[in-house]
């Protein structure tokens, strides 16, 4: 059950001929009233006798009799109390309870004696109805209405509970603001999916991510076509920023511009600016191996070292100071946003989906202390300067692996959430990980089909010796591993692995080590993937030799060439045989 305060207004005429009236869209049915201060209230809905004026009169009766000077300007309260989709249709009697709570809760009709303010609550839809209320008490005082949202709130997880309804996780006060109901209105009249806010919000997100400066934050907030105004102090510093859509206008035919932090908390220019406090490398060395096969600039190498950095991330998440996690999990947001904004057409939408619910789960009260985070937010940065990436082939791939790995990156954060009592964000970042796990599935398809084959086709005796390798190394998961479709492309992956010099054993029990599994839908999948992100095997094996090889040595060549494993263990391991 949501409340929505609104802003004190100015006419209560006004609001009462919206309410009674048809709806912007004729979706009003049936305006009528289901309680009132005195519970005689007249009702224009259903007495022919009654008027809106007369209601109207009735509610503003002690705001008219105060001297003109005393009158407050803005004395219309307004709520709307809204079930959620799914749950059962309430009695007018239930909401006549519901409304009683909501004004006794918010000051605005304390009750038990305590003056309070004249109120009506309209029903004209099956899952919400409206409270207006002047504000001004019986005896000429105001309410004491402070924080009235905050307590709506409050009440209306004790009424979820009462009534048996869809229990919507507490807030903290960090979330964004929602479209208020113009902005929704507006929205569907110009055909729009989603209104200006949340279209503006998205695009800022998507500027900060991985931007170092001021000055290529508001580059890429113009390439994205916004409308921006400045604000500077008379000095010349810059102290904020607001945008608009250059088709969004109001009645005068001017744009309609939001302030950063409007749109978001962590979107004003104060807060943006934390985010370069902790400074990044201007050209951070590429992973040996992506220079190689992909080029350090590509959309495929960017990928690989998302994948790292998220791999990363997860421990410190795990283990690390709260602010410091903090501003990982606020760093993830801007890698999903890079993401989505990069990625290939079949992922995108549940990728952008993704970074839309995470964005909730990014800010917290615990403050975030940057500059840890430079790993991921540098992860952002290659993305987007990597471009857009194909849908086939290592970009692909790739993409597969960097999803896999924010996968289990999102979940530890769902873990620290749900640690501190974030109920929201935690709610927020499971919702970002079924996504995640959807584009995954979409992503993943094709290059894991293709380690399927190569791994039906390796030999009986070199699929039997990677068997006993499994065993060996994780006798705890080999059973569920060799049960699931994804072994054979698990198999290739070991033979791959071997063949470009590495212990498949060693691999195996670092890619376990430390690292949850229980959220997995397929084991073997993700130790494909955490194994060739370890050995910098290439993540599209099409190109591959048949036989296991990643070269153009045998397998039988390339083993004889390097220390055994028996010989590594005792202590001669090379550099070929150590893991990344």
């Amino acid at each position: 059950m949501i409340p929505s305060v609104n802003p004190p207004g100015e006419r209560t005429i006004g609001l009462l001929a919206y309410l009674y009236g048809p709806g912007k869209r004729e979706e009003h049915v049936d305006p009528h009233l289901v309680a009132s201060f005195d519970g005689m209230a007249p009702d224009p809905g259903r007495d022919p006798n009654a008027t809106l004026k007369a209601l109207q009169q009735l509610l503003d009766q002690p705001v008219q009799a105060l001297p003109s000077h005393a009158r407050p300007a803005k004395h219309v309260w307004h709520t709307s109390v809204r079930t959620a989709p799914g749950d059962r249709t309430l009695s007018d009697e239930e909401w006549a309870e519901v409304a009683r709570r909501i004004v006794a809760a918010t000051g605005i009709d304390p009750g038990d004696g305590e003056p309070g303010c004249r109120w009506a609550a309209v029903r004209h839809a099956e899952d919400h109805i409206h409270i207006v209320a002047t504000l001004v008490t019986e005896d000429g005082r105001r309410p004491d209405d402070y924080r009235s949202g905050a307590r709506a709130q409050a009440e209306a997880r004790l009424i979820e509970k009462e009534l048996g309804l869809h229990q919507v996780a507490p807030g903290d006060g960090t979330a964004a603001q929602l479209p208020t109901s113009a902005e929704r209105h507006k929205a569907e009249r110009q055909g729009r999916e989603r209104t200006a806010r949340e279209e503006l919000r998205e695009t800022v997100r998507r500027a900060v991510a991985g931007a170092r400066s001021e000055e290529e934050f508001f580059d890429r907030l113009a390439g994205a076509g916004l409308l921006i105004r400045k604000r500077a102090a008379p000095s010349g510093d810059l102290l904020g920023y607001k945008v608009a859509l250059p088709d969004d206008r109001n009645k005068d035919g001017e744009p309609v511009f939001y302030p950063g932090a409007r749109l978001a908390p962590d979107l004003s220019l104060p807060r943006i600016r934390e985010r370069w406090s902790g400074g990044t490398q201007n050209n951070p060395a590429p992973r040996q191996g992506d220079a190689v096969r992909t080029g350090p600039g590509t959309p495929a190498a960017a990928r690989r070292r998302t994948a790292s950095a998220a791999w990363q991330a997860m421990l410190v998440i795990e283990h690390g100071d709260d602010a410091v996690a903090a501003a990982h999990i606020a760093a993830a947001g801007e890698v999903l946003d890079a993401l989505a904004k990069t990625s290939a057409a079949h992922t995108r939408r549940e990728l952008r989906d993704a970074a839309t619910a995470f964005e909730r789960a990014s800010r917290s009260h615990v403050r975030a202390v940057r500059g840890h985070d430079r790993a991921l937010r540098q992860a952002a940065r290659d993305l987007v300067h990597g471009g857009p990436a194909l849908g086939r082939g290592e970009d692909g791939a790739s993409t597969a692996m960097a999803i896999d790995m924010l996968f289990f990156l999102i979940t530890a954060a769902v873990h620290w959430h749900a640690r501190k009592g974030h109920a929201q964000q935690a709610a927020a970042a499971r919702q970002a990980a079924e996504h995640l796990r959807s584009a995954y599935q979409e992503a993943a398809a094709q290059p894991l089909g293709v380690l399927y084959q190569r791994g039906r086709r390796l030999n009986r005796p070199l699929l039997q010796r990677q068997t006993v390798v499994l065993r060996e190394a994780l006798p705890g998961l080999a059973e569920q591993i060799l049960a699931e479709p994804g072994w054979y492309a698990l198999a290739a992956t070991i033979a791959d692995a071997e063949a470009a010099g590495h212990d498949p054993a060693t691999l195996l029990t670092g890619a376990v080590e430390r690292r949850e599994l229980g959220t997995a839908d397929s084991v073997s999948d993700v130790l494909v993937w955490r194994m060739r992100r370890m050995a910098d095997l290439p993540a599209d094996a099409s190109e591959l030799p048949a036989n296991g090889t990643t070269g153009g040595q045998s397998t039988s060549r390339r083993a004889a060439s390097r220390p055994s494993a028996h010989d590594r263990r005792r202590g001669g391991e090379g550099a070929s045989g150590k893991t990344r």
